[in-house]
């Protein structure tokens, strides 16, 4: 692999972290608005609670049909 792949690489990795951030706070500012806690949450997006609490930390990586679900 040479350096301008690697370099490309590494934006889409950093890009796709920066999206992931953005759509992790956005869940969140929309949770704290609608007052759902994690078991609701879990029955709205049929997804466990496990789940949930990594997508509130940033750690799962979520399509937009779970993002659809929620909003």
């Amino acid at each position: 692999m040479n350096i301008k792949s690697q370099n490309t690489d590494v934006k889409i990795e950093n890009y796709i972290h920066d999206c992931r951030l953005k759509m992790d706070e956005s869940f969140r500012k929309i949770q704290k608005k609608r007052v759902y806690s994690q078991d609701e949450l879990e029955s709205i997006m049929t997804v466990n609670r496990s789940a949930i609490s990594k997508i509130e930390n940033g750690k799962f990586s979520f399509s937009i049909d779970y993002l659809s679900r929620f909003s």
